[in-house]
Formats: C-alpha cells, structure tokens, sequence
C-alpha cells in the first residue's frame, strides 16, 4: 500500500501555520509498511481540491486528508470526498450526541452550524474525537481507501493513534524498518563515494544520505512481512558500510556526539572540563544539558580575552606574544591548565578564528583544539570553512569526536 498525505486549509497556503501533520502521519506509516509518495497542500476551494484528489486517486492507494471538517463554509473536505466518490452524507448520531452534550456541559450557545460536524459520508467507518467536535472517517472503495481526520494536531494525533492506525495495520501486511547511521568528519560526497555501489544497487533496503549541520547520515529502509527479518536485512547491508566507512560511524538515529560522549564518560567514570575561547561556553553547555552531568563535568573556562588566558588559565606571556592565542601551543596549554584547575580527567580547549575577519595573521576558519589527559596532552589543527556561527559549531562537534576517539582508543582524524 502506497499513500498521499493531503493537508487542507489556506493557512498553510499563506504560511500562518506549518504542516507537522504530514510529518507525523508520514512517521507512524513507515513503521506500518505503508510507502509515502507524495505529500500535498490544498486550499479551501472544491474545484482544486477535486483536482488534486483525481491526481491523488492516480498514484496511490491510500488518500489521508487532514483540515476542513470544521463547520465553516470553507470546511470543504469531507463534503468534496463524497461528491467525488458519489455518495451522500448522513448524520452520525453518535457524533451528534457529543457534540449536544459538549455544549450543554459548557453552559455555551450551539449555533446551527455545529451540527455540520456531526455529518460523515455515507457508508464510512466513523473514528470518534474524544478531543473536540468533528469526528474522522475512513471510506473504503474497491480500488482507494480514503482516510479524512481533522487538521488540529491535539485532534488528530490521538484519532490517528487510537483509531485510524489499527485499521491500517489490519490492512497491510508488510512492516518497515528504519536505521540512521549517523556519520562525522565525512563529507557527504565523499561518503557517497565510498559506497556508491550500494546505492546504484539499492532496491530493499534502500540507502537514502542526507547531509546534516557538520555531518552526515544515512537512513538504512528494509521492507519486509516480518519485522525480524526487516531488522536482518538491516543488519547485512549495514555491515557492508561499516566495512567501508565504519571509522566515521558514531551513532545511531537521534543520538548525538555530545550524548555519545556524555555516555562513554560515565561508562568509564571519566571527568572532562573546558577551556573555551573559539566556542565561548558552547561545548560545555552541550554536555550539561543532560541530566546528571555533574558526574562527568567538572567545570569550564570560557577565555576569550588574552588577559583571562594569561591570569586565569596560565598561558606565558611569551607564548601569547611569539605563537598567539590561536595556535597548537596554546590550545595544548589551555587544555592542561583547565584540566589542573578543575581537578578532572581530561581538558579539551578551542581556540581559533571564527571571522569574519582574520586574527594574528591567520585567515577565518583556522582553528586549534587541545586535549589534555593523565600523562600529556595534544593538539590538533583544523581549517573550517562558513559561518562564524558554522565554524564555531563544527568546532565544538569536532572536541566531541577528538574525545570519543580517544576513549575508543580510536586515531584522531587527520593525525
């Protein structure tokens, strides 16, 4: 079964509000082994909503409708669908006995337009709202199965989640199963490369990469009757990447590289603290973010002036005036000086040039991250390219990766 997502309102036409439905429904559908194709806006007009139905009717099996059940005059959906379909609409007693009561328990005028909400397509199975006015629908036909719900995400979450998704999964046979791979210190292009013979064979599973702020991913998709078995041919084809490119692999669907560190910190029992002058404070904020950070954050130094390099973390005046702030030298010593002074296991320090202009004579972009630990310390020159917001993140997420390499007794890129 493939489908079409039709979201109906003029205001999501005119951006007063965004279309979070489709990104919902389209979610819950994969792991149903139900295909999306398509997803569609339409405006509250029936002749265009009638084209964009016969379109919809061409190229899938399953139409989802979300918005314009209301009981305005330009609540159009329902009525359209059954003007397509041939059929009349009937009053839902059930629908209308919620609606009465809803009105009579609130103490408020029921206007006569109300009772709209309470009409449904004739021959619909009916899906109550338990969280406002105007039910949902399903009508199935001999060749399309029409799925109407209503455009509110408090209405139509629960409707779908209740209601509308049992049935669907009566009616398919086939389960999806999706894996991200989750990639960093790899260019999209250059992943693309590494595994462009997979792709050019891909059919099920498939390969779909996307390129994310500093990294990449991959979303592995299995098709299959049983979900074991969706899970194995995930298994396989994710071998084969990681043979290829496994060095650059860090995680898994909505992880992150600071929750991977946070992780392995604690699995080890591991203290870290920051010396920040590039990222100001970014990457320790990332870390305490997460609950029960103070057993692996020891504290941080956010040393942007030369004056707090000097006073505070204790970089020579020698250094600062021969080698500069930005440097492997000082970003070495700043990594030691945070880790001393806060008593921890590692220090990792950033400092660089984030623009626009340059600094020291060195161009935008230069940046030196340091990592300190029991018997030394080190540090590691990189060329960002950007934003300064761009370089100062890609920064920060490059200290994670210098430290999770580190605690997997992995090598540090480009070392």
């Amino acid at each position: 079964m493939n489908a079409e997502i039709i979201a109906v309102g003029s205001e999501l036409l005119l951006g007063q509000i965004a279309n979070t439905n489709a990104q919902f429904i389209s979610e819950h559908l994969a792991a149903l082994g139900i295909d999306v194709f398509f997803h569609t806006v339409c405006g509250d007009n029936e002749a265009r909503m009638i084209d964009v139905i016969k379109n919809a009717e061409a190229r899938a099996d399953l139409l989802i409708f979300t918005g314009g059940l209301g009981p305005t005059k330009d609540d159009l959906t329902k009525e359209t669908v059954a003007k397509v379909l041939g059929r009349k609409m009937v009053t839902d007693q059930e629908a209308m006995d919620s609606i009465l009561n809803y009105f009579k328990v609130t103490g408020r005028e029921m206007t006569e337009n109300n009772k709209k909400q309470a009409l449904v397509i004739e021959g619909s199975h009916v899906l109550p709202n338990h969280h406002g006015m105007a039910p949902g629908m399903i009508v199935d036909t001999k060749n399309h199965l029409y799925l109407l719900m209503p455009g509110v995400p408090s209405e139509m979450k629960p409707m779908f989640l209740d209601f509308a998704q049992r049935y669907l999964a009566r009616r398919n046979e086939e389960h999806i199963q999706s894996r991200v791979l989750r990639f960093f210190g790899i260019g999209e292009s250059q992943l693309e490369t590494k595994i462009i013979d997979l792709i050019d064979a891909q059919s099920n599973p498939t390969i779909a990469p996307l390129a994310k702020e500093s990294e990449v991913t991959l979303r592995l998709t299995a098709k299959h009757e049983r979900s074991d078995q969706a899970e194995a041919m995930l298994d396989a084809l994710e071998a084969k990447i990681d043979a290829r490119v496994g060095q650059y692999l860090y995680g898994y669907d909505e992880t992150s590289l600071p929750e991977v560190v946070f992780q392995l910190l604690c699995e080890k029992k591991k203290t870290i603290a920051f010396a920040e002058s590039l990222t100001g404070g970014m990457a320790a904020d990332w870390l305490a973010a997460f609950p029960g950070a103070s057993s692996v954050l020891s504290g941080g130094i956010v040393c942007y002036t030369n004056h707090v390099k000097r006073h505070v973390l204790h970089v020579p005046e020698d250094v600062l005036q021969t080698d500069g702030a930005v440097s492997a030298i000082c970003a070495k010593l700043l990594a030691e000086s945070a880790r001393k002074l806060c008593g921890s296991d590692f220090g990792i320090s950033f400092t660089g040039v984030a623009g626009p202009d340059t600094s020291e004579g060195k161009a935008v972009g230069t940046v030196y991250i340091g990592l300190a630990y029991k018997n030394g310390a080190n540090s590691y020159p990189f060329q960002f390219n950007g934003t300064r917001q761009k370089i100062r993140i890609q920064s920060a997420k490059t200290g994670y990766d210098i430290v999770r390499r580190y605690l997997n007794g992995l090598p540090i890129l480009g070392q």
